[in-house]
């Protein structure tokens, strides 16, 4: 058994011990997190992929609300409980640092600056998960637990007035979303991020075409 078996299903022991309501955060985010920094490992062969395992399976361990006060703090949170967990277990001592650094600076909302190659993948990997299909069904579905509306009733796009991703889900691709290929740390991740956004806009165009305005 390989370090990468061997690990896996104890991270995901450690991430899925309490339950989250959380759809767009849930063990199948995690697998997929980690299935988008397998890619960009292929291109970064030098990376720690024990330190990235670990963190893509345990970034949420704390995760809040978007509108919750504290978010920007969660990431943090959720580093020093990754690494509290894990000096328990026989985890590499001399990889905590890098593996709580990778966490820490994985969000958005936090905006610290991974320093590692790790950590920047960790970060890319995390952000592709917002973009492309699963990136829209992730954005419907908390714009649905926030009380947001679909879209703003008769201009969708924001032609006329300024972004308000809070109240029209819509808004969400262009407010956030649209900006993070140019976040993405990693070549190989920028050119993904850029793909999924454009299908993201394509989506958009579609919508609007056939939304109906509430004249």
């Amino acid at each position: 058994m390989n370090i990468i078996s061997y690990w896996q299903p104890r991270l995901i022991s450690i991430a899925t011990a309490e339950t989250a309501d959380d759809g767009a955060h849930d063990l199948n985010h995690l697998h997929r997190v980690w299935q988008n920094a397998q890619k960009l490992l292929e291109n970064y062969p030098e990376a720690d992929s024990l330190v990235v395992l670990a963190a893509c399976y345990l970034h949420d361990l704390v995760n809040l609300p978007k509108n919750h006060p504290q978010r920007h703090i969660a990431s943090r949170q959720a580093a020093s409980l990754a690494g509290e967990r894990l000096s328990r277990l026989d985890f590499p001592a001399d990889k905590l640092v890098a593996l709580t650094h990778a966490i820490e600076t994985h969000s958005f909302s936090a905006a610290i600056m991974p320093e590692t190659l790790e950590a920047k993948i960790v970060q890319d990997a995390d952000r592709l998960d917002a973009l492309g299909a699963i990136g829209l069904a992730r954005l419907y579905y908390t714009a649905g637990r926030m009380g947001s509306a679909l879209a703003h009733p008769t201009d969708p796009l924001a032609l006329n007035r300024s972004m308000d991703d809070k109240n029209y889900a819509l808004d969400h691709i262009e407010a956030k979303l649209a900006k993070l290929p140019a976040t993405m740390q990693t070549v190989a991740g920028r050119k993904m991020g850029e793909a999924r956004l454009e299908w993201l806009r394509a989506f958009r165009d579609t919508f609007v075409a056939e939304w109906v305005p509430d004249v």
